[in-house]
């Protein structure tokens, strides 16, 4: 055809054309996928079934083994700081905490809340549901509805929230005017939730991250779950008992002297016992029928507070699919960190040990996603917001350090040039009665390292420094033995026996040395801004 001929059918075909392009923009549109990130809190490995652990024939989460049948599990994600608020930090910054700023529970994101500020950028609307604990207004979300009180936990039962368009200040008070609920969190979270989804504008795409607050502890859960696994003897870890080579000065003090925590009973290598007390199990009781008590009644709290938020996963996977768009969109489910379940007779997280640092990460999107997929390609909670970004069609910021795995997702393939290895660093020396050493380490495939550095991150030597002694039972001023603990994850996936120091680990010892100083001057964290620790690691680094 020549076109310079036929005048009046070019003005057509360019009218057709550019209604072609009108719709297909409307198309493409449409089929964006949306994106929710249900994150729970100190949801481990350990208590989610398809992970195999000792819990697994307890069948403690059927829905979410379901659902990760459906996609990919990643055997491998890890914490690079396992506490809420620095974890999250990372999460929505992509950046490790020393450069997003959020390196212990008092740290606030205010102006990096870069994941939602991009998904803005390519069309969705963003919205966040539940809890927040970043100590400042979610601003970047178009929407929110989060917990407040409880230090920005939120209370378990008869929540209460802040809400986009309210006016408060923060720190939020008893006297902040708040929205009032009743009854569990994880149904009020999913309440909202669903009647969000119900009545937002379908005109975009829409990301939503849904947290719960669940099962952190004090592991509050439902009535309805009071009789759950009441009669059942959970299964104990190996290390409950067992913990003679596991550890090292750092970790147990000289000549394996116990570390004992100011203000408590407790003792380092026994802060199961504190639990014990809030489990109101009879502290005349000896061990090790004392640890052994507590433990089942912890696991027990802890596990009826994971059926409730399984259950409620069940409530909005049936909306999704009710609503036609289970299939349209890319579902996460993690937990902010793991968390310890009695192993090495240790609660809470904080740890670099596996089953504080490993998190569980679960990805369903049946349009871009192989059902019954396992990778063991090792990934971290700063890639989490490079992922969800590419997946929703944009590209990397340059600010972001974490790496997008999306080509893993949707091969099942490491690239050539994934990382070997993740970076981790504990900041909160002796906090919370918990009695955590503050520790950085590396973990690869086989083996991790850990050096136990064992100061605060402000120089509590130095008369003129200012620091925070609020008593939350922290210990910042004492400091603890350096001690470095390396561990063969192939031959010893337990953490049993640290052969730090083995003369037959030495090649492994100087190779993981290297590569964690590599990691750390990578990542840009090497204490040039607290020459107190500086020293100490130098001083300590060949010993």
């Amino acid at each position: 055809m020549n076109l310079l001929r036929r005048p009046i059918k070019i003005l057509a075909l360019f009218a057709m054309c550019g209604t072609v392009f009108s719709c297909t923009q409307k198309v493409e549109k449409k089929k964006k996928p949306n994106i929710i990130y249900i994150m729970s809190d100190d949801h481990t490995t350990q208590g989610v079934g398809v992970y195999g652990s000792r819990l697994a024939a307890l069948n403690p989460t059927p829905v979410l083994d379901k659902f990760a049948n459906e996609g990919m599990i990643f055997e491998n994600c890890y914490v690079t700081n396992a506490i809420c608020t620095p974890s999250r930090a990372a999460i929505i910054s992509g950046q490790y905490n020393h450069t997003n700023g959020v390196i212990d529970l008092e740290g606030h994101i205010d102006d990096k809340q870069y994941l939602p500020e991009e998904l803005k950028k390519l069309g969705y609307e963003t919205a966040i549901i539940g809890k927040w604990h970043l100590h400042t207004e979610p601003s970047a979300f178009d929407y929110y509805k989060v917990l407040v009180g409880h230090g920005g936990q939120g209370e378990y039962f008869d929540p209460v929230f802040i809400e986009k368009g309210m006016e408060y200040e923060f720190p939020v008070t008893k006297k902040t005017k708040t929205i009032k609920t009743k009854g569990h969190s994880t149904d009020v979270i999913t309440d909202i939730t669903i009647d969000w989804l119900k009545n937002r504008d379908d005109s975009k795409p829409y990301f939503l991250m849904h947290h719960y607050k669940a099962p952190h502890d004090m592991f509050e859960f439902a009535p309805r779950y009071a009789d759950y696994l009441e009669n059942t003897h959970m299964p104990e870890p190996a290390s409950l008992y067992d913990n003679e080579n596991n550890g090292s000065v750092g970790t147990k003090g000289y000549n394996d002297e116990l570390i004992h925590v100011i203000g408590s009973s407790v003792s380092h290598r026994n802060t199961i016992r504190n639990m014990g007390m809030h489990m109101d199990i009879d502290q005349d009781i000896a061990d090790p029928e004392y640890t052994k008590l507590t433990y089942q009644e912890y696991i027990k709290r802890y596990l009826r507070c994971v059926k409730g938020v399984d259950d409620n996963l069940a409530r909005l996977f049936a909306y999704l699919e009710e609503s036609g768009e289970l299939d349209n969109t890319i579902i996460i489910y993690t937990g902010d960190q793991g968390f310890m379940l009695g192993e090495h007779d240790y609660i809470d997280k904080r740890w670099m040990y596996e089953e504080s640092m490993r998190m569980p990460f679960i990805v369903r999107y049946p349009e871009g996603i192989e059902a019954g997929m396992r990778t063991d390609a090792i990934i971290n909670n700063t890639d989490f917001a490079p992922t969800i970004i590419e997946m929703a069609g944009g590209e990397t910021p340059d600010y972001m350090q974490g790496k997008s795995f999306k080509s893993i997702l949707e091969t099942g393939e490491e690239p050539a040039d994934w990382r070997d290895a993740t970076y981790y660093r504990y900041w909160m020396h002796m906090a919370h009665r918990h009695a955590n050493p503050a520790h950085f380490g590396i973990r690869t495939k086989d083996y991790k390292l850990i050096f136990f550095y064992g100061r605060y991150w402000v120089d509590t030597d130095d008369p003129n420094a200012s620091w925070n002694k609020k008593s939350w039972g922290n210990d910042f001023t004492r400091h603890t033995p350096p001690a470095w603990e390396l561990y063969d994850l192939k031959n010893d996936p337990n953490e049993m026996n640290n052969v730090y120091g083995n003369p037959e680990y030495k090649e492994i010892q100087d190779q993981l040395k290297i590569k964690l100083k590599a990691l750390r001057e990578e990542v840009g964290d090497t204490d040039e801004n607290y020459p107190h620790i500086k020293k100490v690691v130098d001083a300590n680094w060949d010993k």
